[in-house]
């Protein structure tokens, strides 16, 4: 597998990785520039040089991958007997500097219920690089012709016509955002009490402020306590736009949904951190809490 089918294929499986090219050349050097390599937590492929100039790019790769940096990097490495080097030294003569660029996981977003305002954020959300995935247990709203204006955008969407929506959430990966919206008051807290069982998806629920009391007394009823009802989102949506239309409703929830996945990822910082291969680079900024969405 070359660096861009792995590329590929970490993106498939939602797994972090950094992509490293070699962006300078100066003298001697084992890789000339352009040449890449994909690091992910386990695994390499293709090379940037080999010795300590690989060695080191590697661990600080998988350290970038641990901190959920999303920041590139640039290393310099003098190819000298004079560098100090971790890992060995390297006597080409020339020096290299290296592009880390963090791989970032496409965000997973699950809508249950794909009517009038579940497809216009879906037309929303497919514009996006997201992992998409469109549940109903009503297969004529899932109709390709339907979604024909969903389908074909940036998002990588997945059709579920699920009789049973619940199936679909307990396979969604942890850390998924779903959004809770179906034509059925029934299904929706169906929906709800199997996220809660999960407690490791960020879960918000359309309806008013009537419907989730009932709802929290129902939940209470299944056992879950009031701390982990609180988890859920409702209702959902910036609470300063108060138009009902569905179009204004999924501009909404999707503008909440976008601060939210923002403020996990963090303040991403400047478009390039500089230093040099002998010194510590600094962390990625912490991610900020926020109101889940």
């Amino acid at each position: 597998m070359d660096w861009l089918e792995a590329v590929q294929s970490l993106r498939a499986d939602a797994r972090p990785g950094v992509l490293v090219t070699v962006t300078a050349v100066r003298g001697h050097a084992p890789r000339d520039a352009g040449a890449k390599m994909v690091v992910a937590r386990g695994a390499t492929w293709d090379s940037v040089g080999g010795g300590n100039l690989e060695a080191t790019v590697v661990d600080r790769a998988r350290a970038m991958i641990d901190e959920g940096a999303t920041a590139p990097e640039t290393l310099t490495f003098a190819l000298n007997d004079h560098a100090e080097n971790r890992h060995g030294r390297q006597c080409c003569g020339g020096e290299v500097s290296v592009l880390l660029e963090p791989l970032r996981t496409a965000p997973t977003v699950a809508v249950f219920g794909v009517g009038h305002v579940g497809l216009e954020l879906a037309r929303i959300l497919s514009r996006l690089r997201l992992d998409l995935h469109l549940v109903d247990s009503r297969a004529e709203q899932l109709d390709p012709l339907r979604l024909a204006d969903v389908t074909g955008g940036h998002a990588s969407v997945t059709v579920h016509h699920a009789v049973a929506p619940e199936t679909v959430l307990r396979a969604l990966p942890a850390g998924s955002h779903v959004l809770v919206m179906t034509h059925d008051h029934a299904e929706d807290l169906l929906l709800c009490d199997a996220a809660l069982r999960r407690g490791d998806l960020d879960v918000g629920l359309i309806g008013s402020r009537a419907k989730w009391s009932r709802f929290r007394v129902r939940l209470r009823a299944e056992g879950h306590d009031d701390a982990v009802i609180s988890t859920i989102t409702c209702p959902i949506g910036l609470p300063t736009i108060t138009g009902k239309a569905p179009a204004v409703i999924a501009v909404s929830v999707a503008a909440d949904l976008l601060q939210t996945i923002e403020r996990e990822a963090g303040a991403a910082g400047p478009a390039h951190v500089l230093a040099r291969a002998d010194r510590a680079a600094p962390a990625a900024p912490a991610p900020a809490e926020g109101r889940r969405a």
